[in-house]
């Protein structure tokens, strides 16, 4: 079997994780991607630890699997050179710089384009390619905190929160993901390439979805809610006799379900509480009532009792309970593979289930540089000439 990406070509020239994450997603799919880096400076991830395997931090080893690695120097007019001949013979070029750093060393898009009319350029910055921010650096905390994200994330005791993964670089990652996979597609119909400009702000801010929607309509600012939903009750997080778990019940008919579950069936033809508006009106009452009763039974006990009454609920894991799961092990989200350096090591797996082309890791995550050579020897360069751009230090 191949890839769904099989023969599309990808140049990374991204680094930390918006666009490695995004280029791996591809590369999952079949993609061959060349990973660039500076001859003076690695990804910076790639530093970012402990924890480290085999000299390999384990951040930078979440988003470059499936890549081939090559070192050049972007100043030189020989490794500007390479990277056109390169671009020649892709698809697509992924890249993250500042906004303009890749038309000042001379390998923007309209150069690109006059050697391959189909490539498609993706330009991965914190606020984008126009408006008074587009010269600003862009970092995954300054975006979340920009963006509305924490505002409207913790509760009233705590402040503002970032969540705990770097959630703008993830979604600006996804959405890149899409927007190659349309302009691969579209390019089937015209011939022509074309630029992709994503900003982690703009993907953050559509991230909102409904927050965002209930205050355009109403135009009242969300308070932070920590654990409970805006427009549902209950669908939170609530204590239980040993510990926290959480409970999502989504309509009238699942309220009662959940009331009879507590052994609170009363709740339901209470009419302060059996519809939605009118549970929300009252919201304080409701919960308080049940918190009490949910501090009588251990959370196995409900979880039990909601399951049968087909009440969605759930523990709140670690990560030590969530990759111990037996639903991770058969989606297949554990992920070993042999690394030259580090020996075994375990990812996470592909959320990506293809029936006829399913996701392949085929590489580790490179080491720095690691195919420079192979891939010069692949698009015709001498061994000579490759140690004469190593003295030139273009490689």
């Amino acid at each position: 079997m191949t890839g769904a990406l099989q023969g599309i070509t990808i140049l990374d020239v991204s680094r930390v994780l918006a666009g490695p994450f995004c280029t791996m997603i591809l590369a999952d799919l079949g993609a061959e991607v060349i990973k660039v880096e500076s001859t003076a400076a690695k990804d910076d991830t790639r530093a970012w630890g402990p924890p480290f395997a085999g000299g390999e931090s384990a951040y930078y080893l979440c988003a470059n699997r499936n890549k081939r690695a090559i070192t050049l120097n972007l100043k030189s007019g020989k490794g500007k050179e390479v990277f056109k001949k390169l671009a020649a013979g892709a698809d697509v070029v992924v890249q993250n710089f500042k906004t303009g750093t890749l038309d000042k060393l001379g390998l923007g898009y309209d150069v690109l384009r006059e050697r391959n009319p189909r490539i498609i350029l993706a330009s991965i910055t914190g606020f984008g390619l126009s408006g008074p921010y587009k010269d600003e650096p862009g970092y995954d905390y300054i975006v979340q905190a920009m963006s509305g994200l924490m505002s409207i994330t913790g509760d009233q005791q705590s402040g503002p929160l970032k969540v705990g993964v770097a959630i703008a670089d993830v979604l600006t990652g996804l959405y890149t993901a899409i927007g190659i996979l349309a302009a691969l597609h579209e390019r089937d119909r015209s011939g022509e390439g074309q630029q992709i400009d994503i900003s982690l702000f703009d993907s953050q801010i559509s991230a909102l979805v409904n927050v965002a929607s209930n205050y355009l309509v109403s135009g009242s600012i969300p308070q932070r809610l920590g654990n409970q939903h805006p427009n549902i009750v209950p669908y939170q997080v609530f204590p239980t006799l040993d510990r926290e778990m959480v409970v999502a019940v989504g309509n009238d008919k699942q309220f009662e379900k959940f009331a009879a579950a507590l052994g609170l069936p009363e709740l339901a033809a209470d009419e302060k509480f059996a519809t939605n508006p009118s549970r929300l009106t009252h919201k304080e009452e409701l919960l308080d009532i049940i918190c009490q009763a949910m501090r009588t039974r251990p959370a196995s006990e409900w979880q039990q009792r909601f399951k049968e009454a087909g009440i969605p609920n759930g523990p709140i894991n670690d990560l030590e309970a969530v990759f111990a799961d037996p639903q991770v092990h058969a989606r297949e989200m554990v992920r070993e593979m042999a690394h030259p350096t580090a020996g075994t090591i375990r990812l996470v797996g592909s959320p990506l289930k293809l029936s006829r082309t399913p996701v392949d890791m085929r590489r580790h995550p490179p080491l720095y540089g690691e195919h420079t050579e192979e891939i010069l020897s692949e698009m015709g360069y001498s061994r000579q000439e490759i140690e004469a751009m190593k003295q030139e230090k273009a490689i």
